[in-house]
């Protein structure tokens, strides 16, 4: 047996003991530099608008800049996967949208899995997305709709922001649902796609509350119901469409994550610093302002989210055979 001179083990266990203050220490300080945040959509769009509400006041409670970062491409895969390989230091973070629950059954080459590859850290807000009409169509309530949509069939049109978005899904949902069968005209965003419900090109979307909210004020649209199991305050006399279907419950929502691998430290971190942005009173009115429900959660909770939005939303793409490629 060989034998080490017994004054090596001193300089081990120091060596140690230094190595385990150190990373003590940088786990303590972090973070040291900026914080990048991803944001997996173009500017100007719901994820990024409210990404930008929260950075400035989470910035201030880290004690450094936060960079958001526009990646878009692929309906947000893109800006994703860059995440996931990214080191799992804490300085790179996921603003993900509704949408990234779905992806993986929407995609056939999705590079990543959203629940091995990726750390939830919270669900940050969610918003009651509504189903409005033109008014030419001549349904004034929810059950006027399914009982139009009912006998016009396919001859019925209904505009989507996108193939695979949630104004997609949502409203095939709702087609599985009430058994109704309007034909999906698919626009490259929120904004051109209300516009043409609004000149009456197309008769009905699944719009967020921030879109649609101006034009149903104004009368130019009507709205018939909004996609969850309970009211919003922002629009008190629309009701839910749980209320006619119970269980039915889509939503629009944002959180943050981070690429597996980051240390709980980190992740408790940003969690507190996190809701404690968007409990602020000037960014909680601002998203508020855009028809988001300030939420903030636990890790954990989000976690159990993200699991129930991909169990629900695989079944409706199986069932629906949607796919956007």
């Amino acid at each position: 047996m060989q034998h080490f001179p017994t004054r090596i083990f001193p300089r081990v266990i120091a060596l140690a003991m230094l190595f385990t203050v150190s990373t003590v220490c940088a786990q303590t300080a972090y973070p040291t530099k900026p914080v990048r945040v991803i944001v997996t959509f173009a500017p100007g769009g719901v994820t990024d608008i409210a990404t930008r509400i929260i950075a400035p006041r989470f910035g201030e409670g880290l004690g450094q800049a936060v960079v958001v970062e526009n990646r878009a491409g692929a309906g947000g895969v893109i800006g994703a996967d860059a995440v996931a390989k990214s080191a799992p230091d804490g300085y790179t973070l996921l603003s993900a949208f509704d949408n990234f629950a779905s992806s993986p059954y929407l995609y056939k080459s999705t590079p990543y899995d959203p629940i091995r590859d990726f750390v939830p850290i919270s669900l940050l807000v969610r918003s009651r997305p509504v189903i409005v009409v033109n008014p030419k169509l001549g349904a004034n309530s929810f059950e006027d709709f399914i009982r139009v949509a009912k006998a016009k069939g396919s001859a019925l049109n209904y505009a989507s922001a996108g193939g695979g978005t949630s104004s997609h899904l949502i409203a095939e949902l709702l087609k599985m649902t009430a058994g109704i069968e309007p034909t999906a005209v698919h626009y490259k965003g929120g904004a051109p796609a209300i516009t043409d419900v609004l000149g009456g090109q197309v008769e009905m979307m699944v719009a967020t509350i921030s879109i649609a909210l101006p034009h149903v004020r104004s009368g130019k649209l009507t709205a018939l119901a909004v996609t969850s199991a309970s009211r919003t305050a922002l629009l008190p006399g629309v009701p839910a469409v749980g209320k006619f279907y119970p269980g039915f419950d889509a939503q629009s929502w944002i959180g943050f994550l981070a690429p597996a691998g980051t240390p709980r430290e980190i992740i408790a971190r940003v969690n507190a610093e996190l809701r404690r942005a968007i409990a602020s009173p000037d960014v909680k009115s601002k998203l508020e302002a855009q028809g988001f429900e300030i939420v903030g959660t636990s890790s954990e909770a989000f976690g159990e989210w993200i699991r129930n939005e991909s169990t629900k939303w695989s079944r409706v793409i199986r069932d629906r055979r949607i796919t956007v490629e």
